[in-house]
């Protein structure tokens, strides 16, 4: 009921009279994913106190502004697919698509606003900030002639992790949540985020999972992930070499998949699903002191299928 309320919210607002925009909106809204960042926030607040109408418009502002980022991250990554489907800047052009997700990043404000909460505004702004500075940041690691597990860390910790814990943060403050709870649910939104990601890596090594995008896609957009990362700790200089061609959009096809094979020979996969059930296993400690047994319950099977999805 309550995610049926948020779907109502979302699409309602997104909506222009005109033509080109709506064509877009239209496109964009068809596919409402999973639903992730929405569903993390209603059980916060549900843990917290319950979901009102602050809660819903937080819900739908904070999915609005992770959508527009999506559409922006097309365009610097020359995307074509997104979500299984076709790209806004690929159905229309690079201009439109940033126009667009202009558009969309307003009508998050928007729906921010009617929060009427000054934190929620505050972190939304704040969140706005970090994804962008979390691109920039993964962008120029594509100058550098080091490779560096910490500077990964911190580009998904910026680009995903913020987005997740914001979610967890709004949905507890805004249904009345004190400070310890709010802190610990932001801290599990913060893990999650972490995990998502690093499942999203993971997946860039498996052409057989329907995950929208094909096997070395990563690396063909130049981004070294934990899997790769791990297999250049201690590599040789041929290797290294590979991989500074690979991040600077040099490699051939076939050089991108002699990354992908060293990736694998090395244990990168292992490494990286190493480190997700490292950090599963810290989420789910936070959930053991939670009020309501119900949403610990939802809690610990939403974080179970992020790490699980094989989409």
């Amino acid at each position: 009921m309550e995610l049926e309320c948020y779907q109502q919210l979302f699409r309602s607002s997104l909506q222009s009279d005109n033509v080109l925009l709506s064509a877009a909106l239209e496109h964009l809204t068809r596919k409402l994913g999973k639903m992730m960042r929405p569903t993390l926030v209603l059980l916060c607040a549900r843990e917290a106190g319950v979901v009102n109408d602050e809660v819903l418009h937080a819900a739908a502002g904070l999915e609005m502004l992770h959508t527009a980022s999506l559409v922006h991250d097309d365009v610097v990554d020359e995307s074509d697919m997104r979500r299984g489907q076709r790209s806004i800047n690929a159905l229309f052009d690079n201009k439109a698509a940033v126009l667009v997700g202009d558009f969309i990043t307003s009508k998050a404000l928007s729906e921010i606003a009617q929060t009427h909460s000054l934190e929620a505004v505050e972190r939304t702004a704040w969140l706005g900030q970090t994804l962008a500075d979390g691109e920039l940041l993964q962008l120029g690691n594509t100058q550098r002639s080091t490779f560096s597990q910490e500077s990964y860390f911190k580009v998904i910790s910026m680009k995903t992790a913020a987005l997740f814990s914001t979610c967890a943060r709004l949905g507890a403050h805004l249904s009345g949540g004190d400070a310890v709870s709010v802190t610990r649910l932001e801290r599990f939104g913060h893990l999650v985020g972490l995990c998502f990601q690093l499942r999203d890596d993971i997946f860039d090594f498996d052409e057989s999972l329907n995950v929208g995008k094909p096997k070395g896609n990563d690396l063909q957009e130049g981004k070294l992930t934990l899997p790769v990362l791990h297999a250049l700790d201690g590599c040789d200089d041929y290797h290294r070499r590979l991989a500074l061609k690979v991040r600077a959009h040099e490699a051939s096809r076939l050089e991108i998949q002699e990354l992908v094979d060293y990736t694998i020979q090395r244990g990168g996969i292992q490494y990286a699903e190493a480190e997700m059930q490292r950090l599963r296993n810290e989420a789910r400690g936070l959930l053991q002191d939670l009020r309501d047994q119900e949403v610990a319950t939802a809690l610990s099977f939403y974080l179970d299928y992020v790490v699980q999805r094989n989409l």
